[in-house]
């Protein structure tokens, strides 16, 4: 299967249908089979003019399209538009916007917003192996998401920001597993005792060497099976191996990409946008693991299966309000 290298290579690729089709199928069906997706038979044809397939079981929905059971099921955007927006979205270290593949690929806004979001959720990792181990070494710490109020305009200003301090702003928390170099982040909704720690032995496995600052809803942990030492930022940012800096260059690339790029972003939809940093940072490059631009792009096409969401629910108009 041939992958494109950059970003203009993608668009020039993609841009032929029959492009996409052989890329769906070996992402969708590694052995070539095309299977319906409704009762696994391969039995179908292809219907050239219609860009759909036909299945000869016995059940009511007959035709598919490569989109059916995939994130892009149910759009009308072609797939010489999709694939393009998410090559871009996996790849732009500050993310992208809606209004900037809005304007380079031809789609409204509106749509454009709505695709980032669910290519978002193909970038989601829900992994159950725990991070860290016996020996090794593993950073917790947490942030606040939120408007700057001086950036704000008086109207939203006096909407928005009701007390000083954080009340107004979204607690973050992340770990960060040193000898992976992966991280996973996720709304904590407050930096109270139970969230934190929750998060922490969900997520890290016992036995970790377990580095915070020196927030007291950390105290406990080493009676949870954790190795748990503290840097008081107050003192010093740095103490031999104890510190948190690598998280806080990831709440950097963070806030740098929800300030620059996003502008603003409603804590109904934040923990799309951390699944969306997550993945980036998870897939940079290294000298380990030397990550291309295309190598990234199969990653999150691998996972675009199985995933769905609906207008109704990214604008939580189905009455379920999603938090992380």
């Amino acid at each position: 299967m041939k992958t494109p290298k950059t970003l203009q290579e993608a668009i020039l690729y993609f841009s032929n249908f029959d492009n996409c089709r052989e890329f769906m199928i070996a992402v969708r069906w590694p052995d070539g089979k095309v299977r319906c997706p409704y009762c696994g038979s391969d039995k179908v044809t292809y219907l050239a003019k219609a860009r759909l397939y036909r299945c000869y079981g016995d059940h009511p929905k007959q035709k598919f399209s490569l989109k059916i059971g995939t994130v892009f099921e149910d759009s009308p955007i072609p797939l010489e538009k999709w694939l393009p927006a998410v090559w871009m979205l996996v790849n732009c270290k500050n993310g992208v916007s809606s209004y900037e593949i809005h304007r380079d690929l031809g789609i409204t806004q509106k749509s454009t917003w709505f695709m980032l979001h669910r290519i978002r959720l193909a970038m989601q990792s829900n992994s159950f192996v725990k991070l860290g181990g016996s020996g090794k070494e593993v950073e917790v710490d947490e942030t606040f998401i939120g408007g700057a109020a001086r950036f704000m305009h008086r109207d939203k200003h006096r909407r928005r920001i009701t007390e000083t301090g954080t009340k107004d702003k979204t607690a973050v928390v992340g770990v960060l597993d040193r000898d992976k170099g992966q991280v996973r982040v996720t709304v904590a909704g407050s930096r109270r005792k139970g969230p934190l720690q929750t998060h922490i032995v969900e997520n890290v496995a016992q036995g970790s060497s377990v580095y915070t600052d020196a927030l007291m809803s950390y105290i406990g942990l080493e009676h949870k099976g954790f190795e748990h030492q503290v840097i008081d930022h107050a003192e010093r940012y740095v103490d031999g191996k104890v510190h948190t800096n690598g998280l806080e260059n990831f709440w950097s690339l963070l806030k740098r990409g929800l300030k620059g790029t996003y502008i603003s972003t409603e804590p109904f939809h934040l923990f799309r946008y951390l699944d969306e940093q997550a993945f980036r940072y998870n897939q940079r490059a290294t000298k380990d693991n030397p990550m291309t631009d295309g190598d990234r792009f199969q990653l999150a096409m691998s996972q675009i299966v199985g995933k769905r969401l609906t207008f109704a629910e990214v604008t939580g108009k189905d009455g379920k309000i999603q938090t992380d």
